[in-house]
């Protein structure tokens, strides 16, 4: 499975490998999202949950394996997460991740590779959750930064030592714009890098009608005062391509990309060693379009591997030119990067795809370092036409809608 995918696995006594040297364990959460008490929590210190129904077994030769008797599990647990943490040092440095689950015979009935871990310490690998009667395997990969206590906290274990996370006081908004210079994004930037091939019309970032393409909304940047402002840089191709942006700020930026083609398209960021590091695009959509996030980073290029079958273009933003969220409906099509400056909101989105939708929230206030972004919070994390009610708090707030092939709508309901 790919990040995100999930699918139904047999009610029966399940067990799940949990390879790569990691330290499993696991959770089993309510409809709430959060354990009932510390016997929710499955782990090397307590192994067995009270029901018998989840455990761990020990492991060898880096596979840590767990037992989820998807049969004897209570009715008032929703979900179970295969937690995913290192001792020392980033997940990213780990070697070949993953969580596979088996059968009682031994067939294997579901497996997720992490193949995009960054600087995490502990990652909700696996989420195990009920639907129609049964119960489904989705492959999740969120990670966190600030290890095991931020992901116990954010699942309502109370960690001993160490107490609740502070509550970080919004950070008013300036009321005028950044003091750099705002740029005007269109028309773009001429082309660095690269000169672009001639031999087709250049790719518009437009998408099917009556999807509004994202460029055509003019970027607003006055409020926004997080990440660095700079013009855009544009370039063309065609098929396959390694594409290398010298002269960016570190940080956050949006990477907008468009096909023209009904082939595969992949985009990923390239580490220091030229290998794949973050799988920003996998979609078999024909004639692509999205705005994905990625992160600059300190020292050297933005370097991207990009798959496509026909001609593309590919630009890299500052995040001042995402689109805001208002009480204006906003439509589109494709992944897409959105910013909420104003108070605490209801977010609608509408979602009219029949793949995975999958929307982060990034929180900025009380976050100081521009050239990084926080831990998110997954918020959806489905397949299919959704409509889906979000509660957003006060803004700076990136949503991020990390997979959408498919059209949707989003507006907010202030309160």
């Amino acid at each position: 499975m790919i990040k995100g995918a999930n699918a139904f696995v047999p009610t029966v006594p399940l067990r799940v490998a949990v390879r790569g040297g990691l330290e499993a364990m696991a959770l089993l959460l309510t409809e709430q999202g959060t354990v009932r008490g510390d016997g929710d929590v499955v782990f090397h210190g307590a192994p067995v949950h009270p029901t018998n129904a989840v455990r761990l077994t020990g492991g060898a030769d880096g596979t840590a394996w767990l037992e989820a008797d998807l049969t004897r599990i209570e009715a008032e647990i929703a979900s179970v997460l295969v937690v995913g943490s290192t001792s020392g040092g980033a997940i990213r440095d780990v070697a070949g991740p993953s969580v596979e689950a088996f059968a009682p015979d031994g067939t294997p009935v579901a497996r997720y590779d992490v193949t995009d871990a960054g600087g995490e310490t502990a990652m909700v690998l696996v989420e195990l959750y009920r639907r129609a009667g049964g119960w489904k395997f989705r492959a999740v990969g969120q990670g966190y930064v600030n290890g095991l206590a931020g992901l116990a906290r954010d699942h309502g274990v109370n960690v001993a030592d160490a107490g609740p996370a502070p509550a970080p006081a919004p950070t008013p908004l300036p009321a005028q714009p950044p003091a750099a210079p705002v740029p005007h994004f269109a028309p773009p930037h001429p082309v660095k890098g690269p000169a672009p091939v001639q031999a087709y019309a250049p790719v518009p970032f437009a998408a099917p009608s009556p999807v509004t393409p994202p460029a055509a909304q003019p970027p607003v940047a006055d409020r926004w005062s997080y990440g660095a402002v700079f013009e855009p840089y544009t370039w063309t191709g065609r098929d396959n391509d390694v594409i290398s942006v010298d002269g960016l700020p570190p940080g956050p930026v949006i990477v907008e990309l468009a096909v023209n083609g009904d082939g595969y398209t992949g985009l990923w960021l390239l580490d220091r060693r030229n290998k794949n590091k973050d799988n920003l695009v996998n979609s078999t959509e024909p004639d692509f379009r999205g705005r994905m996030l990625a992160e600059v980073p300190g020292k050297g290029p933005l370097r991207l591997r990009l798959e496509a079958d026909g001609p593309w273009q590919v630009r890299v933003l500052p995040l001042a030119a995402a689109r805001r969220l208002t009480a204006q409906k906003l439509e589109c099509g494709g992944p897409d990067v959105l910013l909420h400056t104003a108070g605490p909101a209801d977010l609608t989105i509408r979602y009219r795809g029949d793949d995975n939708l999958i929307v982060h929230l990034y929180e900025l206030a009380g976050h100081q370092d521009p050239t990084a972004l926080p831990s998110y919070e997954n918020v959806v994390n489905e397949i299919g036409k959704r409509r889906e009610t979000l509660p957003l708090p006060e803004g700076p707030l990136i949503v991020h809608l990390e997979m959408a092939d498919g059209p949707w709508r989003a507006q907010l309901k202030h309160l």
